[in-house]
């Protein structure tokens, strides 16, 4: 994994820079079906509770949702505003506004296919404080445990 830090005026890294990485996960469940519990993040404090200890929804607007949410992930929690951009039954982006992992950027696409859904997600980790990035980075695969989100929740899509 490659890391790039940006550095402030006086040459202290104010945010680290990790690679964005694509991964599908192929749900054996109808688009819909999926797409709706996947976009239904205010239940994810019920339904993955491991991941989500914490979900408070600040305001909905449209297809826009604003979101404090708590992500357990590799050991450690961040904490997180988080804007959710809703285009049904395609695509789902969401935007860290503020917290521990501001700037991060997540894609969520749906496409049908013959086994289900084809759920393709495009995700640009953004963390801040150092110590804690070099703590947290020394301790985990971000991919493989973000991986590991997924599959528990195609794990309750299908059940």
């Amino acid at each position: 994994m490659t890391l790039s830090t940006v550095y402030t005026l006086v040459g202290v890294p104010s945010r680290l820079y990790l690679p964005k990485f694509v991964f599908e996960k192929i749900i054996k469940s109808d688009r819909n079906k999926v797409f709706e519990i996947s976009t239904n993040y205010a239940n994810f404090q019920t339904i993955l509770p491991q991941y989500y200890p914490s979900i408070r929804v600040i305001s909905i607007r449209g297809n826009t949702s604003v979101v404090e949410e708590h992500l357990r992930i590799g050991g450690r929690e961040l904490v997180m505003m988080v804007k959710h951009v809703i285009n049904e039954p395609i695509l789902h982006e969401i935007f860290v506004i503020g917290g521990d992992a501001k700037g991060t950027h997540i894609t969520k696409r749906f496409d049908c296919i013959p086994q289900g859904t084809k759920m393709t997600i495009e995700v640009d980790w953004k963390l801040k404080n150092m110590t804690w990035i070099i703590n947290f980075l020394s301790r985990i695969n971000l991919l493989e445990e973000y991986s590991k989100i997924i599959d528990a929740f195609a794990v309750f899509v299908e059940n």
